[in-house]
């Protein structure tokens, strides 16, 4: 990985997460304030809520992914330490899928005349979950990548013993 794509991905990585970081205290603050009082449409406050866990979701995702860009550059990615950091991103996903389907079930009262909308929801859910899949694909592909790091590392320890 070169290091302008390194650098391009944490720069994108730092805006994401002030952006996160900033929607977050704007949630917290509607919320603690009172200042947005419901209309009764949707039940706002439990949708806040579930944004607040949503970013929290996200800025998990995102370290995981600063820690795994630092091991590449410090090409120790492959080893057993970068194993946390993919599971840390894969519990993300899941987490945002399952807050992705509260707010699916949240919205769905309001949706009796149009169910579409709840299924396109749902669908973007199992999308989600999708990813999480994708994701646990790559890390048995890591998991590989590490066995073979280290079996080829006990092949060249039993080599320079007979050499």
């Amino acid at each position: 990985m070169g290091k302008l794509t390194m650098r391009a991905l944490r720069a994108v990585l730092v805006v994401v997460l002030a952006g996160t970081v900033f929607v977050q205290a704007l949630m917290v603050w509607t919320l603690v304030s009172g200042s947005d009082p419901e209309d009764g449409s949707l039940p706002l406050t439990p949708l806040r809520v579930i944004t607040i866990l949503g970013m929290v979701s996200a800025q998990v995702a995102l370290v995981g992914v600063w820690r795994l860009v630092t091991m590449v550059q410090r090409k120790t990615v492959f080893s057993s330490a970068a194993f946390r950091y993919v599971d840390a991103v894969i519990g993300a996903i899941v987490a945002a899928a399952l807050l992705w389907f509260a707010v699916t079930a949240l919205n769905a009262p309001g949706q009796r005349a149009d169910p579409g909308v709840t299924v396109i929801m749902g669908g973007i859910g199992l999308a989600i979950l999708g990813v999480a899949l994708i994701v646990l694909v790559l890390r048995m592909l890591l998991a590989q990548a590490v066995a073979r790091d280290v079996e080829a590392a006990r092949m060249q320890a039993e080599l320079d013993e007979v050499v």
